[in-house]
């Protein structure tokens, strides 16, 4: 290891595993480099994008050694210093979600102590055409993408994996935007967003219920989530009539809708004040189902607080930085005899798995689904239940 600085600096590299978060791991001069554009196995040729103490950046700029699962990338924008929207366009779809796989299960043991052998399920899609909420920046009325780490825009005139029904706002000059988002929902109305306007809201349908969403809100972008994602919730807990249900970070009511459905009175507690207006229409027909807006921690100790010991089933969908200990020592408190953890970051994952653990839940199954296609992003479903003894 060296301290002269070697950003910009082209070196060769022997790519090791890949690592979460897009890229590979290799060494240069007994320094960790994480290296994007590169496949494990492969040697390349690697320009250093940046530096510190602790590790080395770098995309690979020519690949002396190929791995046999390299492709053309299908997208003309991805590649070293050019759009940073996508990880994975030169590894053909198999291998992507084969590496996705072994980031998760390695996530699972480094972090969490966990073994785990991961198979990546998927909508039986190519990894193209998906994305039903694409946001792009704007920088002087121009719309683009910024590359990897980067505030520099890169102009395109198309982007691969946004829904083909999206509508069409790169060709558009959008003076005084800072971004521009472009919304196509599951009914086939379409938004126009940027970010100086409040949006509007748009109708998403699953298993023939419809959710009002508001258009810039958090709603899963691949046409295929929200229902595969609750039939895994709803086949891992297996709800029964009568029992009670909590449905932590519930978001417009998506898991609450079906477990009361399935005849579950409901608790479902939400920080995000629109998230819950719109869940009150959603779930207006559901007597069972009660909604509580604020932080999830706090309405769990304050529900505890007014005689709330016991429920038997929990679902819950923190945001990516996971639900953290406190929570889930809450939930635990509380003895479901299963709960459904959807989780959109593996490490986050790991980190409450570990918690649960300690506090005498482990893992019935854990699932993982491809659900973002040329990207490095994972959801997986774990369910848990109290261990015997």
């Amino acid at each position: 290891m060296t301290d002269e600085n070697i950003v910009g600096t082209v070196v060769e590299l022997e790519v090791g595993p890949v690592a979460h978060g897009g890229h590979c791991v290799a060494r240069h001069e007994g320094q960790v480099v994480f290296v994007r554009h590169a496949l494990p196995g492969e040697l390349v040729h690697a320009r250093v994008t940046e530096q510190n103490a602790k590790y080395l950046r770098a995309d690979a700029v020519q690949v002396l050694t190929p791995s046999p699962q390299r492709i053309d990338p299908p997208c003309p924008y991805a590649g070293p210093g050019r759009c940073g929207g996508c990880d994975f366009q030169h590894a053909n779809i198999v291998e992507q979600r084969r590496l996705k796989a072994t980031v998760v299960s390695d996530t699972l043991r480094r972090i969490g102590g966990i073994e785990r052998t991961i198979v990546m399920e998927s909508p039986g899609d190519d990894g193209l055409g998906w994305r039903t909420r694409m946001r792009y920046a704007v920088v002087d009325g121009r719309p683009g993408m910024y590359a990897h780490r980067s505030h520099d825009l890169i102009q395109i005139d198309k982007c691969l994996i946004a829904h083909p029904d999206s509508p069409d706002v790169l060709g558009e000059r959008w003076p005084g935007a800072t971004s521009v988002q472009s919304v196509v929902s599951s009914e086939g109305k379409t938004a126009v967003l940027t970010g100086e306007e409040p949006g509007g809201r748009v109708v998403e349908v699953v298993r023939g219920r419809r959710f009002r969403v508001e258009a810039d809100g958090f709603w899963q972008v691949h046409p295929a989530a929200p229902e595969m994602l609750v039939d895994a919730v709803l086949s891992g807990l297996e709800p029964a009539a009568g029992e009670t249900a909590l449905d932590l970070y519930s978001g417009v009511g998506l898991f609450a809708a079906f477990l009361a459905e399935a005849g579950c009175p409901v608790l479902a507690i939400e920080g995000d004040k629109d998230a819950v207006r719109n869940a009150r229409r959603n779930l207006h027909d559901l007597s069972d189902v009660t909604l509580e807006t604020g932080d999830v921690g706090r309405v769990l100790n304050t529900a505890a607080g007014q005689g709330l010991e016991h429920v038997d089933l929990v679902v819950l969908d923190p945001p990516r930085t996971g639900a953290g200990k406190d929570v889930v020592r809450r939930i635990a408190a509380l003895t479901p005899r299963r709960v459904a953890y959807v989780a959109c970051d593996p490490a986050a994952l790991a980190r409450d798995l570990k918690s649960f653990a300690g506090l005498g839940y482990g893992i019935a199954s854990l699932r993982a689904f491809d659900l973002f296609g040329m990207t490095h992003h994972i959801e997986c479903v774990a369910i848990l239940e109290p261990v015997d003894g």
